[in-house]
């Protein structure tokens, strides 16, 4: 019996059909763009998330039996919908939307920010999803007043697949500070003073049934109707579960436009810098991190460069560690965590007329990797013990992003066999609601990129430098910052 993994990302909706034993017999894409209306604001259209997952069910499924439904997306995001279920404006997207910086503030006064952590397990910031619900209250009441409830792309697919409305109790986890980590719930008061007139929905887990595929949505997308959906989460954590990286003592790397760190802990924790979930898996929690650009920089270089992947991979090989001595800030649309600083701005530091292209994509991998042992850091610092740790996502194709990772954190990292991302790990939930499935059976380790001694001292000096960059420059990059915004 086959199953039907979906993942709603950034850039593209992707989808694979996966065979019983774990082999991906079918995989499609389809790309969209981001709408950006404003500096720090970033935007789509929740209604394409439908017409793509349609249009990749019909796609993948045919001629095949498909036995179960496994959905994941972006977030947290916030798309709100009126009685109808018709969006009242388009989604408001994770962290990279940093426009609800008055909320964070008037939040934090009115609720105490050591309250909202310790309830909610996260500062606020530009990941948290009830900062942004308070926007649309405050900036657009007219919209806000037709709203009735709160979907993300995951839960938005389900709702359309089988007329449930429910959410995964990590995803609410997200919504900071609607959330009770501790208690597992909407925390009421808070969630009424801070999205009045939204009917939440009711939480599950990501494996667990949300609820079967209608007539209408089978007829829409091509699957049989009566087959069982999941529930579903966050891509990065639906990654997480793709490779096995949920038990405690794991974390995932997940390579991509953006870089996101996911801890898995027994107990749960909080830090300022961090954010403090509750895990995909009953019984977990997660210490997490993510860089608001890490994959969109070398996008960015290489679209700047008229050059291809291939070969500026080749030319920054050629670079070697330390870029010849450029450092590289990555904080090209602010920076999640640690920094938590929206205001935060990319620095290239040491440019002569000498450096070269791949230097400054090496320089741009370097900074990505070094982010990443600022993450781990912080993580260890708040109690959390990194035991293991996993790679996923596109970045992993090429050998060179994940072994500067390693040589900067000292940290071997296990590719496994399928490095697809959330839709395979969508997949997987789907298996588990049929009795099939299971990440070491499915998806055993292909490799371990191991640190390189050598490497790694040279970067052990070139690390104490980029901790001292930030804040050496961060004034500066503030104003610059507040110019763009006029």
């Amino acid at each position: 019996m086959y199953v039907l993994g979906v993942d709603i990302g950034t850039s593209s909706s992707k989808g694979v059909l996966v065979g019983p034993d774990g082999t991906v017999r079918r995989s499609a894409a389809r790309e969209h763009t981001v709408d950006r209306p404003g500096p720090g604001r970033f935007e789509m259209d929740g209604r394409h998330w439908w017409r793509e997952f349609a249009e990749l069910a019909r796609e993948l499924a045919r001629d095949v039996t498909v036995g179960a439904v496994g959905v994941s997306g972006m977030g947290p995001c916030v798309l709100l919908a009126d009685a109808g279920d018709e969006p009242v404006r388009p989604a408001i997207l994770y962290g990279v939307d940093t426009r609800a910086t008055a909320q964070i503030d008037r939040l934090e006064r009115e609720l105490g920010k050591d309250e909202i952590r310790r309830r909610g397990g996260s500062d606020l910031s530009s990941q948290a999803a009830g900062a942004k619900i308070a926007w649309i209250a405050d900036e657009e009441p007219g919209r806000y007043a037709r709203a009735r409830r709160l979907y993300m792309p995951s839960s938005w697919l389900v709702r359309r697949l089988t007329g449930a409305y429910v959410l995964d109790h990590h995803s609410a986890s997200q919504c900071t500070p609607l959330y009770d980590v501790g208690g597992l719930g909407w925390h009421r008061p808070w969630a009424d003073a801070v999205a009045p007139g939204i009917e939440l929905p009711p939480l599950r887990w990501p494996g667990e049934q949300a609820g079967t595929v209608t007539r209408e949505a089978a007829r829409e997308t091509g699957l049989p109707a009566g087959i069982p959906v999941t529930t579903g989460t966050i891509d990065a954590w639906a990654e997480a579960l793709s490779v096995g990286a949920h038990g405690a003592g794991d974390l995932m790397l997940m390579y991509g436009t953006t870089m996101f760190l996911v801890h898995t802990t027994a107990e749960h924790l909080t830090w300022p810098g961090l954010w403090g979930t509750v895990g995909a898996v009953p019984g977990t929690y997660n210490l997490a991190g993510g860089m608001a650009t890490s994959g969109a920089i070398t996008t960015w270089l290489r679209d700047l460069s008229g050059a291809g992947y291939e070969e500026l991979l080749a030319e920054a090989g050629e670079s070697g560690a330390g870029a010849n001595g450029l450092l590289m800030l990555p904080y090209f649309a602010g920076e999640r965590t640690p920094v938590m600083d929206p205001r935060a701005r990319g620095v290239i530091a040491g440019l002569t007329l000498s450096h070269t292209r791949g230097d400054l994509y090496r320089a741009a991998l370097e900074a990505t990797g070094f982010a990443v042992r600022h993450n781990i850091e912080t993580i260890r610092a708040a109690g959390g013990d990194v035991r293991r740790a996993v790679a996923v996502g596109g970045g992993t194709r090429g050998a060179l992003w994940t072994q500067i990772v390693s040589d900067i954190t000292g940290l071997p990292q296990e590719v496994r066999v399928t490095s697809i991302g959330a839709s395979y790990g969508s997949a997987l939930l789907a298996a588990g609601l049929v009795g099939e499935g299971g990440a070491d059976a499915w998806n055993p380790v292909r490799h371990v990129v191991t640190p390189r001694p050598e490497a790694s001292a040279a970067y052990d000096e070139l690390y104490r430098l980029y901790l001292r960059l930030y804040p050496s420059t961060a004034s500066l990059a503030h104003e610059l910052a507040d110019r763009q915004h006029r």
